[in-house]
């Protein structure tokens, strides 16, 4: 009697571990949102054909920033329309326009709270000179460190500035800066150090909430050698250069002559919102202000140094601009 063997059962063979797609980097992501066709066309609605050069700059400068690439490409995006609309250039070497990651407090859905790197628009001193200069009012704009030595007096009532004195050494004691429009209006802003280690306390997003950045340790920056231009971004990189365009935004949105362009610069910048602006002159109000005359011998100055105080022409001073 032979015994039949019965075939073992036929077994599907295991189905291959699925991988999952591979996540893309980063530069990736901000090239897809580069390349949709409604982003596309509002770079080109801002800078026609000069688009393209602009979002090759917006994709080199993200690539070569390891904390932007920490924030949602979308929203770097956004920003950047911010400078393309103003018609500024982000390539750090400029100096005009900047995108910069703020590692800000979020509050989630939930209510709980975590760090959160944002990208924010930021404009530079050089920015603000050149979409003044577009208005086409202005014949001197000029910014600047203010040594030792060469702050001779300050005008308490006319807001003049004397920086004929001989500078004493190479310590920076404050920062000016002058405008001057082309129907004779003029003014001057002059800040001390500490006035604008006060001011970069007081309103920066990166060191407010710093308990390690004070007044006093901003102050030191100060003893740093003076290069507005350099490539370092921030209060704490490049603090005469921060100090610079803090005393030339301050002087243009309060009594420059804005243009709508110059306006939504200053909206957009970087604390725009927690500071109060006020309205600047226009065109006509700006005459009306060059019309009251001021009697020279009343004028009460602040002295600086020991001399005494010398009175002042009542022409305004004409100050070569430094840009």
């Amino acid at each position: 009697m032979t015994q039949t063997r019965q075939a073992a059962p036929m077994t599907a063979p295991a189905p291959a571990p699925q991988t999952a797609p591979a996540k893309k980097s980063p530069v990736n992501q901000l090239n897809e949102v580069l390349n949709n066709g409604a982003i596309k066309k509002q770079f080109e609605n801002a800078l026609q054909q000069n688009a393209s050069t602009f979002m090759a700059a917006v994709l080199e400068l993200f690539s070569t920033d390891g904390k932007l690439q920490l924030c949602d490409p979308t929203l770097v995006v956004k920003e950047a329309l911010k400078a393309a609309v103003l018609r500024l250039p982000i390539n750090k070497a400029l100096g005009q326009a900047f995108i910069i990651a703020y590692n800000n407090t979020v509050t989630l859905p939930d209510g709980s709270k975590r760090k959160q790197y944002e990208p924010t628009f930021q404009i530079g001193y050089k920015g603000l000179y050149q979409l003044a200069m577009r208005t086409g009012q202005y014949r001197i704009i000029n910014a600047d460190v203010v040594y030792e030595g060469e702050l001779k007096k300050k005008s308490k009532l006319t807001g003049e500035i004397d920086l004929d004195g001989d500078r004493k050494s190479e310590t920076v004691i404050g920062y000016f800066a002058y405008i001057e429009l082309l129907n004779g209006y003029h003014k001057a802003l002059y800040m001390s150090v500490e006035e604008i280690a006060i001011h970069a306390k007081r309103y920066s997003k990166a060191i407010k909430g710093n308990r390690d950045v004070t007044v006093q340790s901003l102050m030191e920056l100060s003893k740093l050698p003076v290069v507005a231009d350099s490539g370092s971004l921030g209060w704490l990189g490049n603090f005469h250069g921060m100090a610079i365009k803090t005393v030339l935004r301050n002087l243009l949105s309060k009594y420059g002559y804005l243009s709508v362009e110059l306006q939504q610069a200053l909206d957009s910048d970087d604390g725009a919102a927690t500071q109060s602006v006020v309205k600047a002159p226009t065109a006509d109000t700006a005459g009306v202000a060059t019309a009251q005359a001021v009697d020279a011998t009343t004028v009460e100055y602040e002295d600086i140094t020991p001399a005494p105080a010398e009175v002042e022409s009542e022409e305004a001073q004409v100050i070569e601009c430094g840009f």
